[in-house]
């Protein structure tokens, strides 16, 4: 006879409940004086007061641990609206709300952020997790000028210069310099939307030049 997996609700919420507080367990030893090179296995598996082998169920190895603290933070910083702003008709408005979007999250995780830049440099996983997601946001960009009325016609590396400089604008570099200066989250995603909207109409004015 053929043996049955059946799912259990009660032991996915318990599974659910671990792997969170496995999570918030990862992101106190982040934030601590020791920083991200002290996430390891074993030190969430002792912060959470479980075994390894718990830890390593829910995560398989140090970069699935920092790909689920990569996704509790975007969660909690609200990137789940990117599919809406992906799936919208306007790729304009999506340009506009793609940049309200990270605003949002490099303001609300700035510290975070900051600290998990200031490590990287030192840590191959932690950068490449990094530059993995800052791909997904090239990407983003990307698929949002492909869709550019106004940019029909436009040579390929003219596009790709155009998504580069917008990779640039909308990164976490940018907001920090203009947010040190003394703006608030707001005035610095206005100047962003402005610098981003002018490199589009920059490109797009050859691109009109050419089918009048």
């Amino acid at each position: 006879m053929t043996s049955r997996t059946y799912a259990s609700p009660k032991r996915d919420a318990a599974a659910e409940r671990t792997r969170q507080r496995l999570v918030r367990a990862a992101v106190k030893l982040m934030k601590s004086k020791a920083g991200p090179r002290s996430v390891s296995l074993d030190s969430v598996a002792r912060a959470a007061g479980v075994s390894r082998l718990t830890v390593y169920n829910q995560f398989g190895s140090r970069r699935g641990l920092l790909e689920a603290l990569f996704d509790d933070r975007a969660r909690r910083g609200g990137m789940h609206r990117m599919a809406q702003i992906m799936s919208g008709p306007d790729p304009r408005a999506g340009l506009e709300q793609l940049i309200e979007l990270f605003c949002d999250f490099w303001g609300s995780e700035q510290s975070t952020i900051a600290c998990l830049l200031g490590a990287a440099g030192s840590d191959m996983e932690l950068n490449e997790g990094i530059l993995a997601r800052n791909e997904r946001r090239r990407r983003a960009l990307s698929v949002l000028v492909s869709r550019m009325e106004s940019l029909r016609g436009t040579p390929p590396q003219a596009l790709a210069d155009l998504v580069d400089v917008l990779f640039v604008l909308t990164g976490f570099a940018v907001f920090t310099e203009l947010a040190r200066a003394g703006r608030d989250r707001t005035a610095v995603c206005h100047l962003i939307k402005d610098l981003a909207c002018a490199a589009v109409e920059r490109c797009a004015s050859p691109a009109a030049a050419r089918r009048a």
